[in-house]
C-alpha cells in the first residue's frame, strides 16, 4: 500500500524515452557508461531510447521547452542534478507547463554530486553506493517502470526570477565548496571531500535575516488550504491539469511579496550571523551524503538546516564526516538547527557568498520558496 498521497504509474511497455546525456559531467564518462551500462539493460526492458547529446549550457532547457514531447513516454536524464534542473525549468517555461509535468522523469547518474539518483536509491531501500552501482541501480528502477510524483519548491528572488527546483536551495559554506570544487569535477565525488576541506581553512561567516513557516503551522485565517506546502508536478490541491488561464503559472499562496515582512505567524531566526543555510527536499546532498533523512519525495516538507556562528572547525569537520551515514544530528552541535518547513525566506545583508539552486550558482540577492 503506498504512503498516504502517494500514486504510482506504470511506464507502457514497449516504452520510448528520451534520453537526455551530457557528456562533459563530472569525470566525463556518461556517454560510454551508458552505450556499456545502460543501453543493454533498456532493449531487455523494452524501452527504446532516443539519445539527445547536449553542446553547451541550457541546451537540454531549449529542447524540453520547445519540443513536441508526446512523442515519447518517459523524460532520462543522464548527468548531475544541474541538467534536470534544466529539464524541469524548461518544462515549467511551456504554455503546457501542467501537462508537460506529469511527464515521468527518470534521472540516471553521471555527474559527480548525484544528489537525486541518491535519494531515489534511499527510498527504494537499497543501500548506499556510488559510481557504477548506483547508476545500475537507478537503471533498474526505470526498467522496472514505476513512477509517482515529486514535489517541486518555487523559488522567487528579487531580481524577479521564479525558478522551480527539485533538489535544494543553500548559501554559505555548503554552497561555496559545490561551486569552488567544480574545477575538480573530474575526481566524481571526491570534489566535495576535498573543497571541504579547502574551505574549512578559511571559514567564513555570512549575515542575514532567515524566516520560515514551520511546517506543523496553524494556516494563518488569510491562508487557502493546501495539501502541500510546494509547488508540485501538476497544479496543487484540486485543480485539473491547465487550470490556469493560458499556462499562467501557479501563485505562491503562502508567500507575500519580498518587499513586505514575512507574515506574523512565521518564524524569524533572531541571529544574523551564519556559516550555511540550506533547504533540501531530498535525502542526501551528494551521493555519500545523507543530509535529510526523514525527506521523501512528495512529503510537502522543505528540510531547513542552518548552522550559526560559533561553531568550530573540528565540530564543523565532524558534522559532515557524521553525514555520510545521516547521523549529524546526533553531533549535538548547540549551533546547527533543523526544522521541516512549508516556505521560507532569506535576506542576505551583503551579496556575499554564493547561493546555490539544486548545485547551479545563483545571483547572492533576497529569495524566499
Amino acid at each position: 500500500c503506498p504512503p498516504a498521497g502517494l500514486s504510482y504509474g506504470l511506464l507502457p511497455r514497449p516504452c520510448r524515452a528520451l534520453v537526455l546525456l551530457n557528456p562533459l559531467s563530472g569525470p566525463g564518462l556518461a556517454l560510454k557508461d551508458f552505450h556499456v551500462l545502460v543501453q543493454p539493460m533498456l532493449a531487455e526492458a523494452d524501452i527504446a531510447a532516443t539519445v539527445f547529446i547536449t553542446e553547451r549550457a541550457q541546451h537540454a532547457h531549449e529542447k524540453v521547452r520547445d519540443e513536441d514531447l508526446s512523442q515519447w513516454d518517459a523524460l532520462v536524464v543522464m548527468s548531475g542534478d544541474g541538467l534536470l534542473h534544466e529539464v524541469v525549468n524548461g518544462l515549467m517555461e511551456r504554455r503546457d507547463w501542467a501537462a508537460a509535468v506529469t511527464k515521468p522523469l527518470c534521472i540516471l547518474p553521471g555527474g559527480s554530486g548525484n544528489a537525486l539518483a541518491a535519494s531515489i536509491n534511499y527510498y527504494a531501500g537499497n543501500e548506499q553506493v556510488s559510481k557504477h552501482e548506483l547508476l545500475i541501480n537507478c537503471a533498474f528502477i526505470l526498467c522496472k517502470g514505476l513512477h509517482t510524483q515529486m514535489d517541486l519548491v518555487s523559488l522567487s528572488t528579487a531580481s524577479g526570477r521564479r525558478l522551480f527546483s527539485f533538489l535544494s536551495f543553500g548559501w554559505g559554506f555548503i554552497s561555496d565548496v559545490d561551486i569552488a570544487s567544480e574545477k575538480y569535477r573530474k575526481l566524481g565525488n571526491a570534489r566535495f571531500t576535498l573543497g571541504t576541506l579547502q574551505h574549512l581553512a578559511r571559514l567564513q561567516l555570512y549575515r542575514g535575516r532567515l524566516s520560515y513557516l514551520p511546517a506543523d503551522a496553524a494556516p494563518a485565517p488569510h491562508e487557502p488550504p493546501v495539501t502541500n506546502g510546494t509547488s508540485r508536478p501538476g497544479p496543487a490541491g484540486t485543480e485539473a491539469p491547465g487550470a490556469w488561464p493560458n499556462g499562467a503559472l501557479p501563485e505562491d499562496s503562502l508567500l507575500v511579496p519580498l518587499q513586505q515582512p514575512v507574515p506574523e505567524h512565521w518564524t524569524v531566526v533572531p541571529e544574523e550571523e551564519f556559516v550555511f543555510v540550506y533547504a533540501i527536499y531530498q535525502s542526501h546532498l551528494g551521493s555519500d551524503l545523507l543530509m535529510a533523512p526523514a525527506a521523501r519525495l512528495h512529503d510537502g516538507r522543505i528540510h531547513l538546516f542552518f548552522l550559526k556562528a560559533g561553531v568550530t572547525r573540528v565540530t564543523l569537520l565532524k558534522l559532515f564526516l557524521a553525514m555520510e551515514k545521516g547521523t549529524h544530528l546526533d553531533v549535538h552541535c548547540p549551533q546547527l538547527r533543523y526544522v521541516p518547513v512549508r516556505a521560507f525566506r532569506l535576506e542576505p545583508r551583503a551579496a556575499a557568498g554564493v547561493m546555490t539552486v539544486d548545485g547551479e550558482a545563483l545571483a547572492c540577492e533576497p529569495v524566499q520558496g
